[in-house]
């Protein structure tokens, strides 16, 4: 018996790790892993070949990778999506804030969901109304965010509105399936305990940020030790224990465990970790799980359930199509429609959904294998549709907005030698204190009389990518930069011949120089580097920084590289590590890579691999 049950573990680790290189090789990268998982495991299962059986083995893990995922789905909510975002001046006071679009779409989609509930309930299909507005209701961030990501839309406004949705829909939903779990529980603890749940939640938060800061955690973050790693287990065991002891779905605890996290700002070596642990062992097998369960055959010799398909596809688009047309009032037809075919994805919910139901006794293991094969069948189908559909927004096509601070004899030649295609140079500067040359026409300048706030926020000029403070006067550049670092500018240059050492500049996101910094550099390197400092200098053969943010080069070899041109890479920056590139490097999101080549060339690949 021992002997058969490893086998199954044995079968399914095997094909878990077969599944994602089978369908990078057959080119199917439109199938989301995930499905492909279900898909392999309904091979391996009883509806096809029957080479599994769940045993304690598989069923203790698969429970492992459902609480995981669950905890994951916590921690990809981005809870900066809820802040409200400024749009373009063009688009001011035309374009209402994410936050309103999605309240009215998301309410939209609830009032559809209960009155399509209703409908599955007079037509006889499925009596369970709760369990059909979770369903209907719910929609999948597992198969939402990874399709952002690769169509590199995540942080334009339709990306950022379509994620809001995504995560307001996963949220409501995992509430109303404890809700669900806990009504139709065979125990007799009442609803309100699972406020116990939601105050240990804050506890546990508080005590995270504590933990967090303690600063003898740092030499016991890496190792052997990995504390960080060590308190997020513990904190998802913990959570889920306390979720079953108040009569709740253990997957809420997973789940606050994951908000928990995310709110706490973990950095991203410690998610990529999380990560690993998940989608590398266990999520795979309760995936896999899932296909084993599913009893096809069964299915097909009861038509009439199978009907419930159609209409429960029909039922994902209604829900989904009639809220997102509100949007059509400011966004083009393509962008509308794609957008509302991709929150019809659902996936994981709906599995936890239908297991949790056929395991209460409130709907029959043919039905909840129904639910499954729907959002299997969906998660194939809405993804192609958006990639085929949706337009490319003009945000994609970056653009890096430079702001001047100060007309001189340093800032003219910089902001004339880098205006291009890709970075749009704009010069503020007082009329006493400037240089009497011409600019290029094509540099926005603006004279002002003093650099006042109110006016420099009319102006625009906080929401550049890159402000450089760059007038004579160290004291401008100080106010400047302190103003830009209250408005979030994401990167703030200072000048200050006098020293960054300001107790004003401490803890702010400031990077600063001086003429007496460059020409140390500079005298340094024509002593012991004078060919270097050449290459340096010479503007077609310099050194450039480019940060990769296009997501269809992530894990990509250099040899297998598709930008063929006059550029080398020379060095590649990877969190703190520094690595020299080979044929076999593969480039990840978020790399800093350090090329030499063609001006024209590397701007033209600039372009394109910070493309976002």
């Amino acid at each position: 018996m021992e002997h058969s049950s490893f086998t199954s573990l044995v079968i399914v680790v095997i094909a878990a790790f077969l599944t994602p290189i089978l369908v990078n090789r057959l080119k199917i990268s439109f199938l989301p892993v995930v499905v492909a998982e279900i898909i392999m495991g309904i091979i391996i299962g009883d509806s096809l070949f029957g080479l599994v059986k769940e045993d304690a083995w598989l069923s203790i893990l698969s429970t492992l990778g459902f609480i995981f995922l669950m905890f994951l789905s916590g921690l990809e909510i981005d809870f900066n999506a809820f802040k409200t975002k400024k749009h373009s001046k063009e688009d001011e006071g035309n374009i209402p804030s994410n936050l309103y679009l999605m309240t009215v779409v998301f309410s939209s989609i609830m009032i559809l969901s209960i009155l399509l509930a209703f409908v599955f309930k007079w037509t006889g299909l499925i009596d369970d109304v709760l369990l059909m507005i979770i369903i209907i209701s719910t929609i999948s961030l597992g198969v939402v965010v990874p399709t952002l990501k690769e169509m590199n839309i995540m942080h334009t406004s339709i990306g950022q509105f379509i994620l809001l949705v995504a995560v307001v829909a996963d949220l409501a939903t995992m509430l109303l399936l404890t809700v669900y779990g806990t009504i139709y529980a065979k125990g007799d603890s009442p609803l309100w305990l699972i406020g116990i749940l939601i105050v240990f939640s804050f506890i546990f938060y508080i005590m995270g940020g504590l933990f967090k800061k303690s600063p003898f955690l740092k030499k016991l973050t890496s190792g052997t030790t990995q504390i960080g790693i060590r308190a997020v287990f513990a904190l998802i065991i913990l959570l889920v224990a306390l979720a079953e002891g108040v009569g709740a779905e253990n997957i809420l605890g997973a789940f606050l465990a994951g908000v928990i996290v995310s709110l706490l700002g973990p950095d991203q070596d410690m998610v990529e970790k999380l990560d690993s642990f998940g989608y590398g062992f266990f999520i795979p097998i309760f995936f896999i799980m899932v296909g084993v369960n599913l009893d096809i055959p069964s299915l097909v010799k009861e038509p009439e359930l199978l009907i419930i398909i159609p209409l429960l596809f029909i039922a994902f688009l209604i829900s989904k199509l009639i809220p997102v047309a509100y949007i059509g009032k400011w966004y083009d037809k393509k962008t509308t429609i794609s957008s509302a075919f991709l929150l019809t994805s659902t996936l994981s919910l709906v599995i936890a959904a239908a297991k949790i139901a056929e395991q209460l006794g409130t709907i029959t293991p043919e039905i909840s294998g129904i639910l499954i094969l729907s959002a299997v069948i969906t998660c194939v189908f809405v993804p192609v549709v958006f990639k085929k559909m949706f337009p490319m927004p003009e945000e994609t096509k970056m653009i890096v907005k430079v702001s001047f601070i100060g007309k001189n004899q340093l800032s003219i030649p910089v902001a004339q030698s880098i205006h291009s295609h890709i970075y749009q140079t704009t010069m503020f500067f007082r009329k006493d204190l400037s240089d009497n040359r011409k600019l290029d026409q094509s540099i926005k300048t603006y004279e002002l009389d003093d650099y006042i706030e109110e006016e420099l926020v009319e102006l625009g000029l906080f929401d550049s990518n890159i402000i450089v403070c760059s007038a004579n006067d160290d004291s401008i550049n100080k106010k400047v930069a302190l103003m830009a670092h209250k408005h979030g500018v994401k990167r703030i240059i200072c000048k200050q011949e006098n020293g960054s050492e300001d107790i004003e500049f401490e803890g702010k996101n400031i990077e600063f120089f001086s003429s007496f910094l460059s020409n140390k550099i500079l005298l340094k390197g024509l002593i012991e580097s004078p060919n270097m400092l050449n290459l340096l200098s010479n503007v077609e053969t310099s050194l450039y920084e480019i940060e990769m943010k296009n997501h269809s080069y992530h894990n990509v070899l250099l040899r297998s590289f598709p930008f063929a041109g006059d550029v080398i890479f020379v060095r590649i920056i990877r969190g703190k590590d520094s690595i020299v590139p080979h044929g076999d490097t593969e480039l990840q999101y978020g790399d800093k890579l350090i090329v030499t080549g063609s001006k024209e060339y590397v701007s033209e690949l600039k372009q394109d691999m910070e493309f976002i």
